[in-house]
């Protein structure tokens, strides 16, 4: 399987840790586990974007591995922190988007990057640009979510 058909792959999967998120309530757990100010239409227009993402880093993977690389990070960084770490720290309050973060983002992101080195397109910074690229998608929504209510930040 080539890196871009490893990209549309982990695109698929992330729809499906979408919907295992929303039918679970993730934004209920989210609320109370971490603390989040979170709606669900902050959920509908992040995981918007994050299919957005996954297409252009498909289209983009055989000519810019990093920027393709940055959405199995991406995925390797929301199930390590976001469902995997607060389902050990809460001693096993069960993480909506758990099970297809271990079923599905580590196998298909680790398969992602192992596909880049097999095709020696895989350096270290590559590996680190696409993890901060990954790393900074994912704070971005959040770090939304906690400025958004300050004064400087307030539309009202």
């Amino acid at each position: 399987m080539s890196l871009t058909d490893l990209i549309w792959l982990a695109t698929a999967c992330y729809g499906v840790h979408i919907l295992e998120e929303y039918q679970l309530d993730w934004r209920g757990w989210a609320r109370t586990t971490l603390k989040l100010p979170v709606e669900w239409a902050d959920f509908y227009v992040v995981n918007a974007l994050v299919i957005v993402i996954g297409i252009v880093a498909a289209n983009l993977a055989a000519s810019a591995p990093m920027l393709a690389l940055a959405f199995p990070a991406l995925m390797l960084i929301n199930a390590t922190f976001f469902h995997v770490a607060p389902f050990l720290r809460t001693k096993g309050r069960f993480s909506p988007g758990l099970i297809s973060a271990l079923v599905l983002f580590y196998p298909v992101g680790i398969a992602a990057y192992w596909r880049a080195a097999a095709d020696r397109v895989l350096d270290s910074e590559t590996v680190l640009g696409s993890l901060l690229i990954g790393a900074a998608l994912m704070a971005c929504p959040v770090v939304l979510l906690l400025i958004k209510d300050r004064p400087y930040f307030r539309q009202r």
